[in-house]
């Protein structure tokens, strides 16, 4: 089997294709994303001061000229997912009429978290209250008052909350409906056959999985190199491990062994047990947090914030500055939107394989309720403490985070009892989240790249892994938080209209639905 048996809408059957893995079945789709990979990472190795400031300028460009297009193309997400949960569709299930899910709530609850974006939501849980706290354009500067806390939060919900996970299950909802309803494969390029018909141009369809394939590392390569220089920061200021290029380097290196390790293990022995180590680790410590914290005080921040947020979701979906010409917006929002939707061919791909047999009703409230009000646990947990400390305690906690976002976590820890301790289950809670996205990511882009995407091959995934790791590192070492924020949005653009394709195809497959269960009930009265 080839590449080329990508633009097949069937599933792979042959048997032996997991475990017989050679170069021969290799095709244009991994050979073309391959190479865009290893030309951007040496590129960026041999020239890394000329790259950061070509990152500059790449991110310049897009953040200025097309935030209104990200902005509203993600709040049409939301609405999209929700019309559809409410509509006599929301009975349709991603697979058969009769298919039971396969994992339990709570596991698939985890499973979608964990491998959602975890290692961003620690990396930025203390992190963007404290600046946004720090510094708020819509406050007219540096603030540090009640008024900035409370926006500070509300802002940091509506980043964390429906809107990031509406791209996810855009994606998600796309992929598992071809694939477990109408028994197609799962590549990206699949999904869209209803626009474009069964045998669309071949060339086209290589193009989008190509494109896929780009978008899920650029955007893990992000996450990961987040959690590397986060991990980096917490190692110097709680254990006094010097921080630096090496230390990242070495972190990044055995990140990858360990999910290489994982991903071989298989998706449900594997996933399911990591999935479960994050959600324990995370919990601890957002228990202990509540209860050496200000537990009154973080209550009242999760319940104001959450009105904050539910009341103001329209105008913080929708909000920029034309006016004043400030990148706030851009800064934040922007990049938060795009990250996401560089994410969404993985997490989609993995969320439809994790929700197969569940109703699009349930899949959908699942996902836009469950995984946000964790998040919004976690952040009034941790956010809200960090803002108190310095808010009564006069601590310094946002000046560390202006000079260095990294160390925001254990700036935190260092203000609370046996910060040693809580700062070792965060680094583990870090590399944990890591191993388990990563896991995933490199079980679906070997499937994607290989037309797969049901067991592809180890040999495959191992591949994929090193290539990720190889971009991380090449993204830190030129330019850091920069590159990996311009990579985002230069992969997140075009497949954002990839997601509006997805959800015309969606449409019109759903729109075909009574017809096709009325054909069903006819061919079983002729027996």
């Amino acid at each position: 089997m080839t590449n080329d048996d990508n633009t097949t809408s069937k599933k792979s059957t042959n048997p032996d294709l997991p475990d017989k893995f050679n170069v021969k079945q290799l095709g244009t789709v991994f050979w073309v994303a391959t190479a865009i990979i290893l030309v951007v990472s040496a590129i960026a190795m041999i020239i890394p001061n000329q790259f950061q400031v070509a990152s500059e300028n790449v991110y310049a460009v897009i953040s200025q000229n097309f935030s209104w297009f990200f902005l509203l193309v993600v709040f049409g997400f939301g609405v999209f997912l929700l019309f559809l949960a409410l509509s006599p569709y929301g009975r349709v299930k991603l697979g058969g009429d009769n298919s039971k899910p396969e994992f339990s709530f709570w596991s698939w609850i985890g499973m979608l978290f964990s491998s959602g974006l975890g290692v961003g939501l620690v990396f930025f849980g203390v992190a963007e209250p404290m600046e946004h706290f720090m510094t708020s354009p819509f406050l007219g500067g540096p603030v540090e008052d009640a008024e900035a806390a409370r926006l500070a939060m509300g802002y940091t919900y509506f980043h964390w909350g429906i809107s990031q996970w509406s791209i996810f299950g855009v994606a998600g909802l796309a992929i598992g409906y071809f694939q477990f309803r109408k028994n197609r494969n799962g590549l990206v390029s699949t999904a869209l056959e209803p626009l474009f018909g069964l045998d669309y141009n071949q060339n086209a369809r290589k193009a989008i999985d190509i494109l896929a394939i780009i978008a899920t590392i650029t955007g893990m390569s992000t996450s990961v190199g987040l959690g590397i220089m986060q991990m980096d920061g917490g190692l110097d200021i709680a254990f006094g491990i010097p921080s630096g290029p090496m230390t990242q380097i070495i972190l990044t290196a055995l990140m990858t062994g360990l999910f290489i390790v994982s991903t071989i293990t298989g998706l449900k022995r594997g996933m399911k047990f990591l999935s479960s180590l994050n959600m324990i680790l995370a919990l601890i410590l957002t228990i202990f947090i509540m209860a050496v914290g200000p537990f009154t005080f973080i209550m009242e921040t999760i319940i104001v914030g959450l009105g904050d947020y539910l009341t103001n979701f329209v105008g913080y979906s929708l909000r920029m500055q034309p006016y004043s010409g400030e990148s706030w917006v851009q800064d934040w929002t922007v990049f938060y939107w795009a990250w996401v939707i560089a994410w969404s061919p993985f997490i989609g791909s993995f969320v439809a394989r994790v929700s197969r047999g569940r109703s699009i009703r349930e899949y959908v409230m699942g996902i836009l309720i469950v995984p946000p009000m964790l998040s919004f646990l976690w952040v009034g947990a941790l956010g809200g403490t960090a803002i108190y400390s310095d808010l009564f305690n006069n601590t310094n906690i946002g000046e560390i985070v202006l000079n260095d976002q990294t160390q925001a976590l254990f700036a935190l820890f260092d203000t609370l009892p046996i910060s040693w301790l809580t700062s070792a289950i965060a680094i583990i809670l870090i590399f944990t989240f890591l191993v388990t996205s990563a896991d995933s990511a490199t079980f679906i882009v070997a499937g994607m790249s290989i037309g797969n995407t049901d067991n592809p091959p180890t040999g495959l995934k191992v591949l994929w892994g090193l290539l990720l790791g190889l971009l991380t590192i090449a993204l830190i070492l030129a330019g850091g938080l920069t590159s990996l924020q311009a990579a985002s949005l230069l992969a997140g653009l075009p497949f954002a209209l990839i997601l509006i394709m997805m959800i015309a195809s969606v449409s019109k497959g759903l729109r075909r639905e009574p017809n096709e269960a009325m054909k069903r009930r006819q061919r079983r009265k002729k027996y």
